[in-house]
């Protein structure tokens, strides 16, 4: 099993940025990959980044070349940096594993709120 447990949401101005944080606990042995989704009210879940194990990253269209995905090995954390926030990625985001064999995880989301 892995917990997760995010932080570093909050309250930002358009154009502003904020740094996610998800610190993982448990069977991180058995992690394959990482990652942030956000989701909406009504909405479904929809990817905002990935890393694997190996480094490689993955990123919405919509998020390239603003956000930053990066772990930090030592200490079991996830990070999502965001720049140049717009209204629109205003909603709760939240941290996912994939791990061996083929569990997945999150944790409890972290409202992040954009303001003009």
């Amino acid at each position: 099993q892995v917990q997760l447990v995010e932080s570093g949401g909050g309250l930002v101005q358009e154009g502003g940025s904020l740094r996610l944080s998800c610190a993982a606990s448990g069977n991180i042995r058995s992690i394959i990959r990482w990652g942030w989704y956000r989701q909406g009210a009504g909405k479904q879940r929809d990817l905002v980044a990935h890393i694997f194990s190996g480094g490689r990253t993955e990123y919405a269209d919509s998020v390239k070349g603003r956000f930053t995905i990066s772990r930090d090995n030592a200490n079991n954390i996830l990070y999502l940096e965001m720049t140049s926030l717009k209204f629109e990625d205003a909603t709760v985001y939240y941290c996912h594993v994939l791990s061996s064999p083929y569990m997945n995880y999150w944790g409890q989301g972290t409202q992040v709120t954009v303001s003009s």
